[in-house]
């Protein structure tokens, strides 16, 4: 089955677009190649568009109602598209990770999946109540081989304090995670801060997202208990952007973060 066979309009908002999209190009006896130029974009990107495969963004969708006279039907689709939920986007993030050459991770409450131990993804697994724990474990461990390409990603993590204090499993395995942690930021593409308890309320503590860069353009996913929600809009990805860089100022400096990382996993003896 194909990736536009399988869209499901009723299930899916932005598959309802998918196939608007592609139903009025086609009504209007326009060629994707010249929709893509009509949008500034290939004709690629116009196939992945009409089967689900990328989102139209809020500019295009301005742009077809403009050119098509469609009264605003496809800027009203994707704004609802972008306030409802879909239950793709996770898969869709871990797709765009894995490919992804930059990321850049704030994390408020949680080791990052990436960084993550497997004892650690375990313990956490356990905690949160979660069924088929062996097969998530597995599934967080594969998601980690995205570290090991070539070339590697480069990562900028910030995390809060609470992160590398709050105990999660044994002391064995909190040390075993800070240890690992301190591994990864030892190498020449990683780079980890902590944002210290000190600095009191920050914009951070609205929740954690992340920022991937794949293919020159940005995406966010923001972090959410199972699932989260994909941020493809490049105007909102800025705003992602601005927040990752004024956590920043509040967080410790590398060599300062180090030294509080060693001195938690101390106290786990």
């Amino acid at each position: 089955m194909s990736a536009r066979e399988s869209l499901n309009p009723e299930g899916s908002m932005w598959d309802l677009i998918a196939v608007q999209l592609r139903r009025h190009r086609e009504e209007r006896k326009m060629s994707g190649s010249a929709l893509g130029t009509l949008l500034d974009l290939d004709r690629s990107s116009v196939s992945r568009l009409e089967s689900g495969q990328i989102k139209l963004l809020e500019k295009h969708a301005r742009k077809l109602d403009r050119e098509w006279d469609t009264a605003d039907l496809f800027t009203v689709l994707v704004r609802f598209a972008k306030e409802g939920h879909d239950r793709e986007w996770f898969k869709t993030h871990t797709e765009m990770e894995a490919r992804a050459s930059e990321l850049r991770i704030w994390e408020l409450s949680w080791v990052p999946g990436l960084l993550q131990t497997e004892s650690f993804t375990r313990a956490q697994v356990v905690a949160a109540g979660l069924d088929n724990i062996d097969s998530r474990v597995a599934h967080r461990m594969k998601r980690q081989e995205a570290l090991s390409r070539t070339p590697p990603p480069l990562l900028w993590v910030i995390l809060d304090e609470g992160v590398i204090r709050q105990p999660v499993g044994s002391s064995q395995v909190m040390r075993d995670q800070l240890a690992h942690l301190l591994a990864l930021a030892a190498l020449p593409n990683i780079s980890i801060r902590i944002v210290p308890t000190r600095v009191g309320a920050h914009v951070g503590r609205d929740g954690s997202f992340k920022i991937m860069t794949v293919d020159g353009a940005d995406a966010a996913y923001i972090e959410a208990s199972e699932e989260g929600r994909l941020v493809v809009d490049a105007t909102d990805v800025r705003s992602f952007r601005a927040r990752f860089d004024r956590i920043g100022d509040r967080a410790n400096p590398v060599d300062a973060s180090i030294e509080l990382i060693e001195q938690v996993m101390e106290g786990h003896r």
